[in-house]
């Protein structure tokens, strides 16, 4: 019998009880949770800055969740789909901030946006910090 693998994406930098809701529920739709976590130079494309931690300390925070079973890092925009088949994918799961994005890799697996847990996100987390500071 083989494992059903969830895979997800993300940053996941000032990891925040939003961040595992939405890892912990999409392990919850499979028997695996595949994690890939954007490099230091593929969120400065993304987003514009580095991330607050790095590449290194991100994968590592992601891989000593107890609901994700792998991690790696995910270097390019367009590679998703190859990532998506070299981890024997059954279902990309992301945020419903996505929603729509990620449709034309149904063709590989099954695509699932999540609700994101509402009033919290990384960004207002960093703007906070920079108002007390």
């Amino acid at each position: 019998m083989s494992l059903r693998t969830v895979l997800t994406f993300g940053t996941f930098d000032v990891l925040h009880i939003g961040h595992v809701n939405i890892l912990e529920r999409a392990r919850a739709l499979g028997d695996r949770l595949v994690v890939g976590v954007s490099s230091d130079a593929l969120n400065l494309v993304k987003k514009g800055r580095l991330p607050i931690y790095s590449e290194a300390d991100r994968l590592s925070m992601i891989a000593a969740l107890r609901c994700v079973d792998e991690v790696f890092v995910e270097a390019s925009l367009q590679l998703k789909g190859d990532y998506l088949r070299r981890h024997g994918a059954a279902m990309l799961v992301m945020g419903d901030d996505w929603a729509g994005r990620f449709d034309d890799f149904s063709s590989i697996c099954e695509v699932v946006y999540l609700p994101r847990t509402p009033s919290i996100s990384t960004s207002e987390i960093i703007e906070v910090i920079r108002r007390v500071l």
